[in-house]
């Protein structure tokens, strides 16, 4: 008989199968095919973007031109544009403003025929930092509310026509609804208990070990007890912080480390599957009433690394239920090859 799991993080039901319903051999994707066709986030094509608003380049070398190992554009087609004021105002019943904000590719290597996972964890680390850097300077404009970090890996994910290893950042006017329950079920949690939600649940996984999958100093990474998606992967600090801007440089050594890990042991497990990251990070921490005052306390910044090899249809969709075919504790056996990352 299947399980109806409740997740603690944002009070959602998910549906859980038995360990023996699905096997991971039994998953069937479309694998990512880096198709060598012209591609302008590649090294020497950079007058092919937008001019650079950020880059990591050997020391002496021109912006926008090549040598770079990290490099963030605007986006040519964004969906929110940064000019313009938000110009907030009703329609009948209804709120609308302004699609301003921003909208930013971030190109996480100069080669074409390399993943993430393929990076040296000291690559990915300087990716971390430069979404360090670009979320602090889009903070500033007090037109935003929240920056997003996301990556679509492989078709499935998302991406369908970009085949070099980037991942996005967006400005948000509004914190996105997903983000604000979280937040809302955390200070509740607070309020009653006096601890941290996630603080409570990083204590109880690395107890029991049974959705675990690897672990440093810094950071732990467990398949969550009511994991929406088969082979789904939370990845939090172990230290409380509800702003992944305190990470030290130390610690984003071993985020890179813990995350080229996982997605190294999705890709044994699995075969090379189609993935999403989302940074599920604090707002910006403006004043306001109510909510702010123990938002440093209750809230704890995260990763989630999402395989998509499951596809999500009309149940889910008209019911807000998640149905997962594999049990989080089967998939944290099959990716805990090795604990430490």
């Amino acid at each position: 008989m299947s399980d109806l799991r409740r997740d603690i993080f944002t009070g959602r039901w998910v549906i859980v199968a038995q360990s023996d319903a699905l096997a991971p051999s039994q998953f069937r994707f479309k694998r990512f095919a880096g198709e060598v066709t012209f591609c302008p986030f590649c090294e020497t094509n950079e007058a092919s973007t937008p001019p650079e608003v950020f880059a990591v380049r050997r020391e002496g070398l021109a912006a926008n031109g090549p040598g770079w190992s990290v490099r963030v554009v605007p986006n040519s087609m964004p969906r929110l544009r940064i000019e313009g004021a938000l110009d907030r105002r009703g329609e009948g019943f209804h709120d609308v403003m302004n699609g301003v904000g921003a909208h930013e590719i971030v190109a996480e290597t100069p080669r074409h025929d390399r993943r993430l996972q393929d990076l040296e964890p000291a690559e990915i680390a300087t990716v971390f930092r430069a979404y360090h850097a670009r979320i602090a300077d889009l903070r500033r404009d007090n037109r935003v509310r929240y920056v997003l970090v996301f990556k679509n890996h492989g078709e499935e994910a998302g991406a369908n026509t970009i085949f070099h290893s980037i991942s996005q950042l967006m400005a948000l006017p509004v914190t996105p609804r997903a983000i604000k329950n979280k937040l809302e079920v955390a200070r509740h949690y607070y309020a009653v208990k006096e601890r941290c939600v996630y603080c409570d649940v990083v204590g109880q996984e690395l107890r029991d070990m049974r959705r675990l999958v690897a672990e440093n100093s810094d950071f732990v990474a467990f398949a969550p007890f009511a994991s929406r998606f088969p082979f789904e992967i939370m990845i939090l600090p172990k230290a409380h912080s509800c702003d992944f801007l305190q990470t030290s440089p130390a610690a984003l050594d071993n985020l890179a480390r813990i995350v080229r890990h996982v997605l190294e042991r999705l890709d044994q497990t699995l075969g090379g599957p189609p993935y999403n990251i989302a940074l599920q990070d604090g707002p910006c921490r403006r004043r306001k009433e109510g909510y702010w005052a123990t938002l440093e306390h209750d809230f704890h910044w995260h990763l989630e690394i999402l395989p998509q090899i499951f596809r999500v249809a009309g149940f889910e969709w008209a019911s807000g239920f998640y149905y997962n075919p594999a049990p989080p504790e089967m998939a944290a056996r099959c990716l805990a090859a090795s604990m430490q990352a």
